[in-house]
């Protein structure tokens, strides 16, 4: 059987053994499934010109590791890391392996946009953790996975505890390798020291070529094992048509190790070994440092998960057995021991004890909980058991919500982070295009190719795109980690650059200034009627002004039977009605009942709840809420930083002044349905302000959407936390206050970093060019920078607050 080349390596096997595929007129050949998949990947991508340059040169097959592609479509794999959208759509998590830079992230997200049924590929360049949404139904996941690691990449399931596994491996791999590196430049640097030295006092050619050869041999093994990582980047780099830093780190140390053997070989010219060896070394220490930073950086938002119980003790007809926590139904009753922590939100039914709930609010005290109040999961009972029965399951759960918004926040990248790896994608491309021109200006004016070789590979070494390409995430990151751990949530990294930006904060009165919780402080009744009617009536309600009338009652009234309602209506902003028997019932503020012509005593400075029967008044109530703790500091404080602190509320004006008063807000707006708080919101972006609503009910929805930040308090309405952009978990005043200073510290240290970077390269790059500086400082400026940029925004956790 005659034997015919691979269409994409050129290697010769036998006819029988080759995939053959038409396409047009044209008939291909492979000799496995990985050149055929390289092949068609380099055609949909417009780089077929790749064979015409290829020629008549063999390649090694394209050896793809996919005997275990199966696995990502398995059921199981599906349960445990994918989650379903309610359109259908799949959801996961996956960390990309072996990326560099952010062009490494921008290949792979623009690979991965171009497959069918894709609908969201973003990659964080901090962690490498890639969210990718699609649709189950034109693309399996196996394929997504397929085709990552066709382009030189792989990608498996994110998971705290396999993160950190291989995390390890990815320390082990960096210490053989900087082990290798840092040897072989304390002994280059012996032999530079004579090489030099003999360089200005004379030495004999032999013993000049014995250290030559001594530098190539400790060379060598630096440049190549040492410096893989940045060979192998840079390979991929070019069969993706792409420039990126390890194309500067490998070409710039490849060149001076090549010209460095001719003038070895040939006696003219100095060798630049040395050069080379500490080009590898500091680039690749520097990465090591910016790696062991960045994983740093992620550890508070994996240990949020990475200690969560996979199972829970069941209580079944007085069984205990172990049960996973994807099992657990709303209504199974659970046993907790102290030490355990709450995966599971529930009230408690038996039991009492104390609860660390730090990791959920960032206080330290513990709470002491008792029969029929509520736990949130993420709390660690202390030291007692207890028994509670499940109002949630797992997947709705507080510390699951959390950890999914956690997860999509860091996959969203801010407006300048966009523009920064935009910025850094054109960089590598125009830094060698100036190298070049550099080699070619020097080599024509000076007349040395030496030193036009050298001063060119300054210039390659020296331009640093790893530090505008880690300016921004790395702050968000540290920011948005900060936050997390101050019990403030950013559903997206995009809302902190928003919120930095924003200078009028409106407030909601009640539940957000307030505590909530109103109380009775008047009651009047007129007349004599069934207050069974009127428990019936708040019942229908969630408002805190109709929890407080039925607490009242409840506290007044021993007994109370429990009465059936028809018609029951909610009335947008000013109250409740519905029908019993034959009776029309009415409940709420003084605007509802406004077509009765009684004396509804409505000046008054607390809120107010009228009760009427067929259109009789017989019952006035006046409620006061309190103040929340630290309301008025956090106000103050906030009002410090420049932003202007109004007051919406759906309340009258003399209890809404009573509050603001209390708390130092002047600019008041009262009596506001839901659609005029959204209509002062527009009236505001029309004047260009940026807008941060904060608010906790149903009827805060509508304005918390129209604002530029939206911010529920965690115990709020679920509507409320659905539409917001960020979540008080401890719902203290005081976490906006440090909502505001942390997206300010976060953008300032953002745009720290990017001037830093531009800076760095507009002085860096000419001086270079100039000949001011060799291959061994550029390497050592190149990882410094990216350092400092690490640093900075590390500087984010020391961030300090004003007392409450």
């Amino acid at each position: 059987m005659a034997e015919i080349a691979c269409t994409h390596c050129n290697l010769s096997f036998s006819e029988e053994i080759m995939i053959n595929e038409s396409l047009g007129e044209k008939q291909l050949h492979f000799c496995c499934k990985g050149c055929q998949g390289v092949y068609h990947l380099l055609n949909e991508e417009g780089l077929d010109t790749f064979y015409d340059k290829l020629g008549d040169t063999k390649l090694q097959p394209a050896v793809q590791k996919n005997d275990d592609l199966e696995k990502f479509d398995l059921e199981g794999f599906k349960n445990k890391y994918i989650s379903v959208h309610d359109d259908g759509l799949h959801e996961v998590n996956l960390i990309i392996e072996g990326i560099h830079c952010s062009a490494c992230v921008w290949l792979n997200e623009k690979v991965l946009h171009k497959k069918e049924g894709v609908i969201e590929a973003s990659i964080n360049y901090s962690n490498n953790k890639a969210k990718i949404i699609w649709d189950p139904e034109l693309i399996k996941l196996s394929e997504l996975i397929e085709t990552i690691r066709s382009i030189g990449y792989n990608a498996y399931p994110y998971d705290p505890k396999l993160q950190e596994e291989r995390a390890i491996a990815t320390r082990k791999t960096y210490y053989s390798r900087i082990l290798v590196a840092v040897f072989g430049a304390m002994n280059i640097m012996w032999l530079a020291v004579a090489h030099y030295a003999g360089y200005f006092t004379g030495i004999e050619q032999s013993f000049k070529d014995i250290l030559n050869v001594a530098e190539f041999i400790l060379a060598t093994p630096v440049l190549f094992y040492s410096g893989w990582i940045f060979f192998r980047g840079a390979y991929y780099g070019y069969k993706n048509n792409i420039v990126n830093m390890d194309t500067l780190v490998a070409s710039g140390a490849l060149s001076a190790y090549i010209y460095s053997i001719y003038a070895m070989i040939t006696h003219s010219g100095e060798v630049y070994f040395d050069s080379v060896v500490m080009i590898i070394t500091f680039v690749l220490v520097g990465k090591y440092l910016e790696v062991l930073s960045k994983k740093h950086a992620v550890d508070t938002l994996d240990s949020m998960m990475g200690s969560t119980p996979t199972e829970v003790t069941l209580l079944e007809d007085k069984i205990k057995t172990l049960v996973s926590v994807e099992n657990i139904v709303v209504g199974d009753i659970i046993e907790l021991k102290p030490g355990e922590k709450l995966v599971i939100d529930g009230n408690i039914l038996w039991g009492e004890a104390s609860f660390d709930v730090s990791s959920l609010t960032g206080e330290s005290e513990a709470i002491f909980k008792k029969k029929g109040d509520s736990l949130l999961s993420g709390s660690v009972c202390l030291d007692s058991v207890v028994h509670y029965q499940a109002s949630k399951d797992a997947s709705n759960s507080m510390l699951s919500s959390i950890v999914s918004l956690l997860e999509a926040s860091i996959s969203k990248k801010p407006r300048i982070e966009q523009l920064a790896n935009k910025v850094s994608g054109y960089f590598s491309s125009t830094i060698l295009g100036i190298a070049l021109l550099t080699f070619v200006a020097w080599y024509y004016f000076a007349g040395s190719f030496e030193t036009a070789l050298i001063v060119g590979i300054s210039v390659i070494v020296i331009a640093c795109p790893c530090a505008l390409g880690l300016a921004t995430p790395m702050a968000t990151l540290v920011g948005m980690s900060k936050a997390a751990n101050r019990g403030i949530l950013f559903k997206e990294a995009t809302f902190l650059e928003t919120m930095a930006k924003a200078n009028i904060l409106a407030l909601d009165k009640t539940g957000t200034i307030t505590e909530g919780k109103p109380s009775v402080v008047n009651a009047n009744l007129y007349n004599d009627f069934d207050p069974a009617m009127l428990l019936a009536l708040v019942n229908t309600s969630n408002h805190p002004i109709a929890q407080g009338i039925r607490s009242y009652l409840e506290a007044e009234y021993n007994v109370l039977s429990q009465l059936e309602l028809s018609h029951i209506k909610s009335i947008e902003a000013k109250g409740l009605q519905a029908k019993y028997k034959d009776k029309t019932l009415l409940g709420g503020n003084a605007e509802l009942l406004s077509h009765l012509e009684i004396d509804q005593k409505t000046e008054t400075e607390n809120s107010l709840f009228l009760f009427a029967i067929d259109n009789v008044l017989v019952a006035r109530f006046e409620l006061t809420d309190h103040i929340r703790e630290g309301a008025k500091e956090a106000i103050a404080n906030i009002q410090d930083l420049g932003i202007k602190v109004m007051m919406l509320t759906g309340d009258h004006a003399q209890s809404a002044k009573k509050v603001a008063k209390e708390v130092g807000i002047t600019n008041i707006h009262t009596n506001l349905l839901p659609q005029d708080k959204a209509a002062l919101i527009d009236k505001l972006h029309e004047k260009g302000h940026v807008v941060v609503m904060a608010g906790d009910g149903i009827n805060d929805a509508i304005a918390l959407a129209r604002a530029d930040i939206a911010i529920a308090m965690g115990k709020g309405a679920d509507v409320a936390i659905e539409v917001s952009d960020i979540v008080l978990l401890d719902e203290k005043p005081q976490g906006l206050y440090e909502a505001f200073k942390l997206s300010r510290r976060t953008y300032g240290a953002v745009k720290e970093n990017l001037g830093f970077s531009l800076l760095y390269n507009v002085v860096a790059v000419p001086l270079a060019v100039l000949g001011y500086v060799t291959p061994l400082i550029a390497a050592l400026s190149m990882s410094l920078s990216s350092l400092v940029v690490v640093a900075n925004s590390l500087r984010i956790k020391q961030i300090k607050f004003k007392d409450k």
